[in-house]
């Protein structure tokens, strides 16, 4: 049976309902085919009572991601800010300290080598084009060694160095030795700053959501209503000069006269196209693999650590989770700590039995918080990696040589197929932001093109 619309749009996430909003507004009528049984695609929030959230997936807005701020006024939706005061925790060297400010004392050396390769890739960063990352003046250099070997190269310290790292695994959930540095320096770029992407306070973590980052996704499917349609993932999209038709796993197809692919470039690649897709474009998607994160949250009665003037903010060695956040609701009615797994650990920890996951977890946190920590009243870990309809979180990473060479092929829409998401973006690619900007780019190349 044919379902037919102007315009269908493959994901519920935000970059696809905000595609769709935008089109309805403009006149045009949509159907959103989405493969889950609910819509945020990465963004879900799981209620641990009646008035306490959490956010399992995405969950923070910062300083200039304008587009999701005016979102969440539009939509009616509360922010409140991430819990920043006190003196923060770093376990390095076997050794626990505490300190104020945004960097650990890691000592004179190591401290220099740190802030000066920062100071250099912020530099660099300013000269990689949002638009056109290959194009930048040293592209095809920066696309044929990592951010790993740049830091092996230029770094002088093993401290410093391994400061990269825990950068590259809480920014990208991917080892540094994974992606380019091209990459590196456009998403240093597209997120205003090393800086702006690793803070709390006046960073990319300073604000979380009271009702739960997923309201989002939640408030513009309620706008949409029926044209959302879920439990349908798109299997075969044919496409012509005049329509598309696409043909889910359930036997249902839909018709349109344009489609829009709002998907992670992993998930888009498993599409079956007919005809297929240029070369370009399929080596791109080939070749664009996602992170690695699984985020534990350990739940108690009260957040005892800020009884003892600790922030709840931490850095380690320890495995296998090497960051932590307060992650406590605003009225802290509870005690909340959030520990991440990323790269190579979480690709490590996700084979592990969940039991013995959970205890690694705790004492992690226990080295840091002290035995209290280790007995929460519940714990909670979600594995991104193991989601059928996201494979990996918080989005794509660019290894060597995919910039320079199918870069182009990202963004640019292939007859009457169009691509969004949060990876296509230019300013805030991985983040919320990022896909509200992808949503509407896209909307408006089917406008022009419609």
């Amino acid at each position: 049976m044919g379902h037919d619309a102007d315009v269908i749009v493959v994901g519920a996430g935000v970059a696809g309902l905000v595609a769709a909003r935008r089109l309805e507004a403009q006149g045009l009528s949509t159907l959103v085919l989405e493969a889950r049984d609910r819509v945020g695609g990465r963004l879900l929030r799981h209620a641990l009572s009646d008035s306490v959230v959490i956010d399992l997936g995405g969950q923070w807005l910062g300083p200039s991601q304008e587009r999701a701020y005016a979102l969440v006024r539009e939509l009616g939706l509360t922010l409140f800010p991430t819990y920043t005061e006190g003196e923060s925790l770093a376990l390095l060297g076997g050794r626990l300290q505490r300190y104020s400010g945004a960097v650990p004392k890691l000592g004179l050396l190591p401290l220099m080598d740190f802030g000066g390769a920062v100071a250099k890739l912020d530099w660099l960063a300013k000269e990689v084009p949002l638009d056109a990352p290959w194009s930048a003046p040293q592209a095809d250099a920066w696309d044929s060694e990592t951010l790993a070997s740049w830091a092996q190269r230029t770094m002088r310290t093993k401290l410093g160095r391994w400061s990269i790292q825990l950068f590259s695994e809480a920014v990208f959930a991917a080892e540094p030795n994974e992606f380019s540095l091209l990459h590196a320096l456009f998403y240093i770029h597209s997120g205003g700053g090393f800086e702006s992407l690793t803070n709390t306070r006046g960073g990319a973590q300073q604000d979380r959501f009271v009702e739960g980052a997923q309201s989002l996704a939640l408030k513009l499917a309620a706008y949409l209503g029926e044209r959302v349609r879920l439990n349908q993932p798109v299997m075969r999209l044919q496409h012509s000069a005049q329509r598309v038709c696409l043909a889910t796993r359930v036997g249902a197809t839909y018709t349109a006269r344009a489609v829009i692919v709002a998907i992670p470039p992993t998930l888009a690649g498993r599409i079956e196209y007919d005809p297929p897709l240029p070369a370009m474009r399929d080596q791109l998607t080939q070749r664009l693999p996602n992170g690695a994160v699984i985020k534990c949250f350990a739940v108690y009665d009260r957040p005892f650590w800020r009884e003892q003037g600790l922030s709840g903010f931490a850095v380690t060695e320890c495995d296998p989770v090497h960051l932590v956040f307060d992650n406590s609701p605003p009225d802290a009615s509870c005690g909340i700590l959030l520990g991440f797994i990323e790269g190579a650990q979480a690709r490590q920890m996700s084979a592990v039995d969940p039991a013995m996951r959970c205890a690694a977890v705790l004492e992690c946190l226990a080295r840091l918080f002290g035995a209290r920590a280790r007995r929460p009243e519940t714990y909670i870990d979600h594995d991104w990696s193991a989601e059928v309809w996201s494979r990996g979180c918080y989005g794509a990473h660019f290894p060597p040589g995919v910039w320079t060479q199918f870069g182009c092929a990202l963004r640019a829409p292939i007859g009457r197929i169009f691509w969004a998401g949060t990876e296509t973006a230019t300013r805030w690619m991985g983040y919320i932001d990022g896909a509200i900007e992808s949503g509407e780019r896209a909307a408006q190349e089917v406008l022009a093109s419609l």
